[in-house]
C-alpha cells in the first residue's frame, strides 16, 4: 500500500525507531510492502529513490528497504531489519544529500566513505554487507532516520543547502 511520505518538519521524523521483535515478522513484512510500493510511487513521481526508512511512513520500527534497480518491473529489494551500521575507517567524502522527505532540497554533508551493515533479513537470518561509496552513503542516509537525524542536521555549514535547479554543476 502507498503511505504518506512524512515531511520536514513533521515532529514524527525526529523520534528514534525501536527494535523489530522476533513476532513481529509477519508485521514488519507488511511494512516492507508499504515501504516498496511508496518508494516506487516516489519514484515514479519524482524520477528518484533508491532507499526509504520506515520512520518516514510513520512507523517507529527498525526498518529499511533499498531497491537500486532501475525499473519498478525489476523489484529486487532488500528489507533490514534492525540494522547496525559498523565504519571500518574514517575515510570521508563529501555528499549531495538528498530525501523523500523533502523532495527538491540537497544538502552537502560528510559521510563515511565505506560501512558495513548488519541486520536481519525477513527470515530473521543475520546479514551482513559491505558498503562503499554511493551505496554507503545511501544507508548512512536511511539509518539516520532510524535515530531521528535528517541530512538537514548534519549539513557542513550554513550554506550547504541547494534547491535541485541551484545544484552547481561540476
Amino acid at each position: 500500500m502507498i503511505r504518506e511520505i512524512l515531511l520536514l518538519g513533521d515532529p514524527r521524523l525526529y523520534e528514534a525507531s525501536v527494535p523489530v521483535a522476533v513476532e513481529e515478522l509477519e508485521t514488519a513484512g507488511g511494512i516492507v510492502r508499504d515501504l516498496h510500493d511508496t518508494m516506487m510511487e516516489f519514484r515514479r513521481v519524482h524520477r528518484a529513490g533508491r532507499a526509504i526508512a520506515a520512520p518516514q511512513i510513520g512507523v517507529r520500527k527498525r526498518i529499511l528497504y533499498m531497491n537500486v534497480s532501475k525499473s519498478a518491473e525489476q523489484s529486487e529489494g532488500i528489507a533490514f531489519l534492525n540494522p547496525e551500521l559498523i565504519f571500518p575507517d574514517e575515510d570521508m567524502m563529501e555528499v549531495m544529500d538528498d530525501c523523500m522527505s523533502f523532495p527538491g532540497l540537497y544538502v552537502k554533508v560528510m559521510r563515511h566513505r565505506r560501512a558495513v551493515i548488519r541486520y536481519r533479513d525477513l527470515e530473521w537470518k543475520d546479514r551482513r554487507m559491505e558498503l562503499e561509496g554511493d551505496l554507503s552513503e545511501l544507508l548512512q542516509h536511511e539509518y539516520d532516520h532510524l535515530d531521528g537525524i535528517l541530512a538537514v542536521m548534519r549539513a557542513r555549514d550554513a550554506r550547504s543547502f541547494y534547491l535541485k535547479q541551484t545544484l552547481p554543476r561540476e
